[in-house]
């Protein structure tokens, strides 16, 4: 069973996506902090991450050469409610960007890909 994190600090999207891809058998945890997001990153070692740019202890998107570096095998998906500047970051197969909110059908098709 593949591991997702969620990083994002709308409790209802946490929700919302963890009751969905439930639904398609991910194994889902959530964290509603950078901090505490790259901590269970440490004890789940997920398949998918999810990591929103706008966190309460930073910018999530800044994080994200390490999730790429210490996750080389996971999927990246950064989640913003806007367009904000990319990170400095290399596009990869393994990174995604999407914007909020996220359409469940596209994210499906996109988990069938995965």
């Amino acid at each position: 069973m593949k591991k997702v994190l969620i990083i994002d600090d709308e409790i209802d999207f946490c929700l919302l996506l963890k009751a969905y891809l439930g639904k398609l058998r991910y194994e889902v945890f959530y964290s509603n902090s950078l901090a505490d997001g790259v901590a269970q990153a440490k004890k789940i070692n997920p398949s998918i991450i999810f990591l929103d740019n706008n966190l309460p202890d930073g910018l999530g998107w800044e994080m994200a050469m390490h999730f790429l570096s210490e996750y080389p095998n996971a999927q990246l998906n950064l989640i913003s409610a806007y367009h904000p500047e990319l990170p400095n970051v290399k596009v990869t197969p393994a990174l995604k960007i999407w914007e909020k909110p996220i359409s469940l059908t596209e994210l499906e098709n996109y988990l069938k890909e995965t």
